[in-house]
């Protein structure tokens, strides 16, 4: 397992004394409640998925920016 990455959250007076109140009646901290929402919301979420079509860092090649116009020279047009 990971270590956990540490943040702050700024949430409404109501809503923090709710949680507290949840928290201590299920013998939990509000850390522990908190991380279990995100987590919870997080796997509900679908993860965003690059087309495989951009093919992004896939050559192996690091010039293909500066050859671009080399390397399309040409397409497109058809042969006599």
């Amino acid at each position: 397992m990971t270590e956990p990455t540490k943040t702050t959250v700024y949430l409404d007076p109501d809503d923090y004394r709710r949680l507290k109140a949840i928290a201590r009646a299920k013998g939990c901290s509000t850390a522990q409640l908190v991380r279990e929402a995100v987590s919870e919301y997080a796997r509900s979420q679908p993860v965003p998925v690059r087309p495989s079509s951009i093919g992004a860092g896939r050559s192996g090649r690091h010039d293909l920016s500066e050859r671009a116009e080399e390397l399309l020279a040409g397409l497109g047009e058809t042969s006599a």
